[in-house]
């Protein structure tokens, strides 16, 4: 006899898929797999599918996981924000005990993916959840420095994937951090450029000085010339076995400018169409970035 699964039934669970991609924030998810793969990429001698699989699979958990307990604990402040406020716990469409279990599953399945890899994989994913969970998000209504500390966590994607690869942490990796870390901070400081108004009904502090003025743009130009600078590093020979081409370093380089160009118009314009411009310049710039660079070591 044929099951007939209702439309109702359908629908519920289109809708529970839904909540789980707003509570693991799926397109940061992705986003962030993606640059582990770049760095696995990088430093792998012999690419394997199996790994690749486990690291995005384990990467996948390790950000849902964070993203989960951080909407736990801001749950309040979510309510209050426009942008936020319709998030499955605020909304009252998964309770808080749910979404706990959710985190905790997540952060064991996802460590266990990544241990298979190897341990150093499994503690650098596991820092970046404690920095997210225990650091950056309870300082985030406190002071600004909350960026510089969630910077880290950040920025531990694109190192992890080489760390993945090799079971080592060296120059190579610690580069590929670099230039993440310096790019988190004109990346999210646009963003938060935008939704400042949005951010105060939470309480947050996310602006590094407090307000929309030129010294917040002054530091967003300095923080991109030093992510352009440390994105060509590798062109230089001491960065061991991590090698850029002249080329790709060039495109890279061009590519940084662009970027620079957008931090500069926000500086004179300190709007928020500016604001918005130079971060879909940093989403494109890092996404390229990485392509580059992988493209740059097969060919």
């Amino acid at each position: 006899m044929k099951t007939v699964v209702s439309p109702a039934k359908n629908n519920s669970i289109a809708l529970l898929f839904a909540d789980f991609k707003e509570i693991t924030k799926a397109r940061l998810a992705v986003s962030v797999v993606f640059s582990s793969i770049a760095g696995y990429l990088l430093g792998t001698t012999e690419i394997d599918f199996l790994s690749i699989l486990l690291l995005a699979f384990g990467g996948y958990c390790m950000v849902g996981a964070s993203n989960a307990y951080n909407q736990v604990i801001e749950k309040d402040l979510d309510a209050l924000m426009n942008r936020t406020k319709n998030r499955p716990i605020p909304a009252g469409r998964i309770s808080v005990n749910k979404a706990m279990i959710m985190a905790v599953v997540l952060t064991g399945i996802g460590l266990i993916s990544l241990y298979v890899l190897n341990p150093k994989t499994a503690m650098f994913g596991a820092i970046s959840i404690f920095l997210y969970t225990s650091v950056y998000t309870p300082l985030k209504t406190k002071t600004p420095l909350c960026v510089f500390v969630g910077a880290f966590p950040g920025a531990i994607p694109f190192m992890l994937g080489w760390v993945a690869a090799t079971n080592d942490f060296g120059i190579e990796p610690g580069t590929l951090f670099m230039i993440q870390f310096f790019w988190q901070f004109p990346h999210f400081w646009a963003l938060a450029w935008m939704l400042d108004e949005d951010y105060k009904k939470g309480g947050f502090k996310m602006l590094p000085t407090g307000k929309k003025d030129k010294g917040t743009a002054l530091q967003i130009i300095m923080y991109t010339i030093w992510m352009i600078v440390v994105s060509v590093i590798p062109a230089f020979g001491f960065t061991g076995r991590l090698h850029l081409s002249v080329v790709a370093a060039v495109i890279v380089f061009l590519m940084g400018l662009v970027m620079l160009v957008y931090a500069f118009k926000l500086y004179e314009k300190r709007d928020n169409p500016s604001a918005k411009k130079l971060m879909l310049a940093s989403v494109s710039y890092i996404t390229l970035m990485q392509i580059v660079y992988v493209i740059d070591k097969f060919i």
